[in-house]
């Protein structure tokens, strides 16, 4: 605690509500509202201006939703945002998974935002449930906080204001970096995998190895089995270069049943199912390996480069394509028959080759502002705590 100042539980110095949820049954409570209805997975950022839903004045008389009036301080208290904290810059109503804290003259607002920024990680610590953990209103009157004077707590917020400020320039500056270059990438594979006069049109079918047939892979992997085979699900098509690490296993007799993607440790793996048009290539590590059901794996004929194949599946041409043949409501996926029709374009391997080269390239270049985006984020957010810890402790 600081020294000097004075501390309360939040309770004490300030009134709290928290919000309800009119019938989603009853149109009249929804349809044509125009009372802002704010969730808790929209308490993500400082100033709140908007709300994604709206509610009627019925639905504000018939439920236990309450108007919240502007720089009310909302702190969430449900799911993946439990303890985020935001200022409305609106009068708005929420639903019960958030906690509104309601302005007075004790407080600048600002100075409960960076307060609660800085007691975030105490608060997710106090969420208590089996699902859906949560933080309960009461846990968030019981908080002590501290009451300098309104003088001192401006002074505090135009401190954290100027440094968060430089902080975020920073980090911005990091993601148009990233941004730019994802957008010459994209913008090169547009163009550089446009069909030109002289390339080949052929169907996939035609231009696969005919001894690995376009095939599903394994229909249930079942538990993680130690000393297993090793089989690639779509959540590890998360890089150009598969590889064995992190890879869940099954056993081997599951795995032989399906001899047709045993891979060979060079395929093109491409998702099918959920998530489909996201692609991968495997790496010698993973001969041997498997693919379960939302994967075909794909072993091209010596005409074809595989990494030119792996840019041309990234294309936005390619990506419509798989999108429009992805089928299913509940379960969407590329149907085996449809695939094996998708019609694909290339040069002389030589010149598919030189395609692949330039792409590389420019993809490595945004692998690496990605990481750097990723490492600057870390930093930045390790600085803000670092800076609240500094004031507040």
């Amino acid at each position: 605690m600081k020294e000097g100042w004075e501390y309360k539980k939040l309770g004490e110095v300030c009134k709290t509500y928290s919000g309800g949820t009119p019938l989603k049954n009853v149109n009249e409570y929804y349809q044509d509202g125009n009372i802002p209805w704010l969730r808790s997975g929209e308490v993500c950022k400082k100033y709140i201006f908007e709300t994604e839903m709206f509610i009627t004045q019925k639905g504000l008389e018939n439920s236990s939703a309450k108007y919240y009036p502007i720089d009310t301080v909302v702190v969430a208290m449900y799911g993946a945002t439990a303890a985020q904290v935001g200022i409305l810059k609106i009068q708005a109503t929420s639903n019960q998974a958030v906690c509104g804290i309601i302005p007075n003259n004790k407080f600048q607002p600002e100075f409960l935002y960076y307060f609660f920024s800085y007691r975030k990680d105490f608060l997710a610590s106090q969420a208590q449930g089996g699902a859906q953990p949560n933080i309960s209103q009461v846990k968030i009157k019981n908080l002590e906080v501290p009451v300098p004077s309104l003088s001192e707590q401006q002074s505090i917020v135009d401190y954290l204001d100027s440094a968060f400020a430089k902080i975020d320039a920073m980090k911005a500056n990091a993601e148009k970096a990233l941004n730019e270059a994802k957008a010459l990438f994209q913008a090169s594979l547009k163009e550089m995998l446009e069909p030109k006069e002289g390339w080949e049109e052929k169907e996939l079918k035609d231009i696969v190895d005919t001894n690995c047939p376009i095939s599903y892979g394994i229909v249930q992997q079942g538990n993680h089995v130690e000393g297993g085979v090793p089989v690639v699900r779509p959540v590890d098509l998360n890089k150009k270069y598969i590889t064995v690490d992190n890879l869940k296993c099954t056993t081997k007799s599951i795995s032989s049943s399906y001899k047709r993607t045993i891979l060979r440790g060079d395929e093109i793996l491409l998702g099918v199912r959920g998530t489909t048009g996201i692609v991968g290539i495997a790496t010698e590590e993973l001969n041997g390996c498997n693919v379960n059901r939302g994967i075909v794996p794909l072993f091209f004929k010596d005409i074809i480069c595989r990494d030119f194949i792996y840019y041309e599946m990234l294309s936005p041409a390619m990506q419509s394509i798989f999108a429009e043949k992805t089928t299913g409501s509940t379960l969407k996926q590329i149907n085996i028959k449809d695939l094996r029709r998708i019609l694909f374009y290339y040069p002389h391997i030589e010149v598919q080759q030189q395609i692949a080269v330039t792409l590389d390239s420019l993809k490595s270049k945004v692998d690496r502002l990605q990481e750097n985006y990723a490492k600057i984020s870390q930093e930045c957010d390790a600085l803000k705590q670092a800076i609240l810890r500094q004031v507040f402790e």
